[in-house]
């Protein structure tokens, strides 16, 4: 049974509030989505929606290591560590959607959260109370992709959808992944505008005359946009994420080069203050939140960073001192979870105040538009119905999200294990994927949900321990490279079929050790092991992953109930870690 709607407002909103802030403010008595209007003009942020149409269960991380300086700094801050932090209760709705604490008995109490039906509702109240042209909705990416519906459609049924929401301007990441034909074709029906400043033609591109938004410049998208919001000039740069080559198949976007752009960024922001006379400049980033702050650091005169890609729901803004000032980062966590509400008073020429809240989008507390709903029906009724029937059942808690491990990557390598007679298996550690709670029917959605994308062929191979534990320590500095600029990745590999030690705080080459196979005997450095896996970089044409999963879960074999095989090592105390901290 669900909480009663007064006993929600009890316990909801503390994390809304900005603690600890006085100059970003506080949220009006009363129910949970009252927000006071403050100021001239109302930014509304979202990201990492991963094409959830529906509310959904997300259990937060229970390990999010920071090492070197980001030990003990939003957003390396988890469990008990966050609550504190924020000035949060145990025992609350924010406690519930912030962190893992007693996430299954929460979930019961206060249901899913999210969908866009409910968004919908939410952000045209949040627009309706501060009037007409004050407000801009902005999406920071991660929007089209994620759920076995917009992999099928390529994302044509989110752009229908972020179109009905009223998304004035996004950026992007897993959209690319669709391959630039696909993404222009889904970029001309979408009708705000797509933003990406850190996107170049390669040199050999620019010779052939290939498509740009600005040719002379190799800029491949527009960069920037102003919008006249509250009467002031408020401008939006785009920050697409800086990796796509990097961390998916090149053959997508093999005309376009990435980065950071920090030269590029900070001609831009300069241009927008002198010539363009901005009165605010807000970069909207799928960087991830420590490359947000570094960037923060070494980048003049940008008021705000909206970021998002590593999924962290931050509740209250950074301030990140730099040459020219202070900037602010935030961050909006994943799967429509969270939308952000920065409310501005602008001045000629500079944000005078601001206050920042980070509402959770519980759907008990909100009506689902109609239209939003009808347009859900429509999308899902053609597609989704050979994917509603029971697989299996769920005998535990599955959810992802994590540095090292989840039960649903466990789920995933037991599969390409057994289905793929492997000795080792390989999951890719992904942000996005739903949780799914105890007793809950699997169905080939929900299998699609954390397996969707245009590169889930499976492959087999023969891989030394040696190139085992090489692709390891190279993926471990993705995560755990203490400078922030070379955290190209997500998440740790999942492994299979193999435990290990992992030491974060160590150099590259020295933090995984003791690997060893399921029945015990060390990893050995020059013998060929059977490797299974999916998600390579490198074209395959095996079984899609999905299709693995299903067999396996239709088989009826015993979940994996094992812990996970990895010990950290060097990190105790790290509030990054659940009960630690």
């Amino acid at each position: 049974m669900q909480i009663r709607r007064r006993d929600f407002l009890k316990t909801a909103g503390t994390a809304a509030l900005a603690a600890g802030l006085p100059r970003l403010g506080r949220a009006a008595e009363g129910g949970v989505y009252d927000v006071e209007r403050f100021g001239n003009a109302r930014i509304l942020h979202l990201t990492d929606t991963h094409a959830q149409l529906l509310p959904i269960y997300f259990r937060e991380p229970g390990v999010n290591i920071g090492i070197g300086e980001m030990e003990g700094r939003p957003p390396h801050l988890v469990g008990r560590a966050f609550l504190n932090r924020y000035g949060i209760r145990a025992d609350s709705a924010d406690a519930y959607a912030f962190t893992c604490i007693e996430f299954e008995k929460s979930a019961q109490r206060f249901g899913k959260l999210g969908g866009y039906a409910y968004l919908k509702t939410l952000i045209d109240r949040l627009r309706g109370d501060v009037g007409p042209n004050r407000s801009l909705l902005l999406d920071g990416g991660d929007s089209w992709q994620g759920s076995g519906l917009a992999n099928t459609m390529r994302g044509a049924d989110m752009v229908e959808a972020t179109n009905l929401l009223g998304v004035d301007a996004m950026t992007g990441h897993w959209e690319f992944t669709y391959g630039e034909a696909t993404l222009r074709d889904n970029l001309a029906r979408f009708k705000g505008e797509f933003l990406a400043q850190n996107v170049f033609l390669t040199e050999e591109a620019a010779f052939n005359d290939a498509k740009a938004f600005d040719p002379a410049s190799g800029r491949v998208f527009k960069p920037a946009t102003i919008k006249e919001v509250g009467g002031y000039r408020v401008a939006v740069i785009g920050q697409a994420f800086p990796y796509v080559p990097i961390a998916h198949p090149k053959r997508f976007t093999p005309d376009w080069k990435f980065g950071i752009r920090e030269e590029e960024l900070q001609k831009l922001v300069d241009s927008l203050r002198g010539n363009d006379k901005a009165d605010a400049v807000l970069l909207l980033s799928h960087n991830g939140m420590d490359v947000d702050l570094k960037l923060a650091s070494r980048v003049t005169g940008i008021d705000i960073i909206l970021g998002g890609h590593t999924h962290d729901a931050v509740p209250q803004p950074v301030t990140v001192k730099n040459a020219g000032g202070n900037t602010l980062v935030t961050n909006a966590g994943s799967n429509g979870k969270f939308l952000g509400v920065l409310d501005l008073e602008l001045a000629k020429g500079k944000v005078v105040d601001l206050r920042y809240r980070l509402l959770p989008v519980f759907s008990e507390l909100l009506k689902p538009d109609q239209g939003m709903t009808a347009l859900i029906d429509k999308l899902r009724s053609s597609l989704t119905v050979s994917w509603s029937d029971k697989l299996a059942t769920a005998d535990h808690l599955l959810y992802r999200r994590g540095n090292f491990s989840g039960p649903v990557d466990q789920m995933i390598c037991d599969a390409l294990l057994a289905e793929l007679d492997g000795e080792i298996a390989l999951s890719p550690g992904f942000r996005w994927g739903t949780t799914m709670l105890a007793g809950q029917a699997l169905t080939m959605e929900d299998v699609l949900a954390e397996t969707a994308i245009t590169y889930g062929e499976t492959y087999s191979q023969a891989m030394t321990g040696a190139q085992i534990k090489d692709v390891m320590e190279d993926v471990c500095d993705n995560l755990f490279n203490p400078d922030p600029y070379y955290q190209q990745g997500g998440d740790m590999v999942r492994v299979g079929g193999l435990t290990y030690a992992c030491a974060p705080n160590e150099a590259i080459g020295r933090r995984i050790s003791e690997l060893k196979l399921a029945n015990g005997r060390p990893l050995e450095a020059n013998k060929r092991y059977k490797v299974t896996g999916w998600a390579s970089v490198n074209e395959q044409n095996g079984t899609p992953v999905w299709d693995v999963v299903a067999k396996h879960l239709r088989a009826g074999r015993p979940p994996n109930r094992a812990a996970p095989g990895v010990t950290l090592k060097g990190v105790d105390g790290n509030p990054g870690i659940a009960g630690q901290g």
